[in-house]
């Protein structure tokens, strides 16, 4: 067979075993979506705004702590499989049992949480429910094996599976008119079979979790390199879930369900910035090694299309709010309708922040993302404090806009590395460069 056919085949199927995984993805991301949003809209028109907005209180202070159980070593232990296979049972038990003590090391932070703060116990005993799936997560230490083998399907299948289950299992409760514990144990319930199915896979595959090793050498090689990315989680965690917390115990129950109930719609898109970002990441790093002036050019067509996709969704949601929320929730909660307006408006400046990211990490500059999203979440705060008595739900929908617009569009103007990428931002927020493009086209 000719050379050059037979690096053909191999790039073509190469390129395939990735579209095929990037797919399963990308088909389980949908799927999650649609029936986060029919059997999460009846969920809560069953309990109401005041007990959606409890139970959403609970997963969003557990979430708070959530980043701690990982450890942040989610890509880190997926590259290691990757360079060093042949100690798969080393890494794999390392990762296991540092995300185990993990686990508890949350746990222990809820626990001692609740007993500092004013929580009802009925608040503290959700807090606590949910915040003990975080035990079973891991197992979760599997799906890093099938990332590294680009098995995606079965992580697919797993999750799909988990979400059946946890599904079923609401619809069972509304039908029964379960009381709010329930739903909490569901949470369980889900990490539960998500991790049965893992384990199920992954012996399917002829793998034996009984195999895998723990290794002090190999624990503190992987938290060497993984601790920036806990402190990252940590202030993203504390980033996406602060806001509702913080109504919580500014406002009320009821506040905090409206809020829930918009924010389940607005960021239901979230994962298609991220999706395009990781597909072009390559070309982007590929034009950086050319060095043949088309790096600047991509990194500015992936900002424009980052804006004109935000456009397509928030312009669309701005007119359709109203009809959406009542559809969905009823008119009990019409009052998230304004909410979701802010937030579909925010999403502009998130999905810049997703392209952005990509690029500070071709540049190698992963600690100004890091100071951005300390910046944004310090920001958030301070200014839910002031706007939230006054203004409410509306008052902390804008200050979530404002620390982003901060975060994403003037944080670089401090460093001389970043502010020729944050004109080329500005350049797509304005329309600038997209006009240019356009108006090119017509003229050729």
């Amino acid at each position: 067979m000719d050379i050059s056919k037979l690096k053909s085949a191999i790039t073509q199927e190469g390129f395939l075993r990735y579209f095929r995984n990037t797919s399963w993805l990308v088909g389980e991301k949908i799927l999650r979506i649609f029936a986060g949003i029919v059997v999460g809209a009846m969920v809560a028109r069953y309990l109401g705004p005041s007990k959606y907005g409890l139970f959403n209180y609970a997963i969003s202070f557990v979430g708070v702590f959530i980043s701690l159980a990982t450890l942040g070593l989610d890509s880190i232990v997926v590259r290691e499989l990757i360079k060093l296979e042949k100690r798969k049972e080393e890494i794999l038990g390392s990762a296991f049992v540092m995300r185990f003590l993990g686990s508890f090391v949350v746990l222990t932070l809820l626990y001692l949480s609740v007993l500092l703060t004013d929580n009802t116990e009925l608040e503290s005993t959700l807090i606590l429910i949910i915040g003990a799936s975080t035990i079973f997560h891991c197992f979760n230490t599997i799906d890093f094996y099938f990332q590294s083998k680009v098995l995606s399907k079965y992580i697919v299948f797993s999750s799909i599976a988990a979400m059946l289950v946890s599904s079923i299992m609401k619809l069972f409760l509304i039908y029964f008119e379960a009381s709010l514990v329930y739903f909490a144990i569901v949470v369980i319930f889900e990490s539960i079979t998500l991790s049965l199915f893992l384990f199920y896979f992954y012996r399917k595959q002829g793998n034996r979790m009984k195999s895998w090793k723990f290794s002090w050498d190999v624990s503190k090689y992987l938290l060497k390199d993984s601790w920036p990315l806990i402190l990252s989680g940590v202030v993203v965690s504390m980033y996406l879930k602060i806001d509702q917390v913080m109504i919580k115990h500014m406002v009320d129950d009821y506040a905090v369900g409206i809020y829930a109930a918009a924010a389940r719609l607005s960021e239901t898109w979230y994962f298609i910035p991220i999706v395009i970002t990781n597909s072009l990441f390559p070309a982007i790093v590929n034009a950086k090694k050319r060095n043949d002036g088309s790096y600047q050019l991509r990194v500015q067509r992936l900002f424009d299309f980052m804006v004109i996709i935000s456009l397509a969704i928030a312009i669309p949601v701005t007119f359709l709010s109203q009809f959406l929320i009542e559809v969905l929730y009823g008119e009990d909660f019409l009052a998230a309708a304004t909410i979701l307006i802010i937030q579909m408006w925010t999403g502009i400046f998130v999905a810049l922040g997703v392209a952005s990211s990509a690029w500070l990490i071709s540049e190698n500059l992963q600690k100004i993302y890091l100071l951005g999203s300390i910046l944004g979440a310090c920001i958030n705060i301070a200014l839910n404090y002031i706007f939230i008595p006054t203004y409410g739900v509306i008052g902390a929908a804008f200050t979530t806009m404002f620390s982003q617009v901060v975060s994403i569009l003037f944080l670089e103007l401090l460093f001389k590395k970043t502010r020729g990428v944050l004109m080329m931002k500005w350049k797509s927020v304005f329309v600038v460069s997209i006009v240019s493009f356009i108006v090119k086209k017509v003229n050729k």
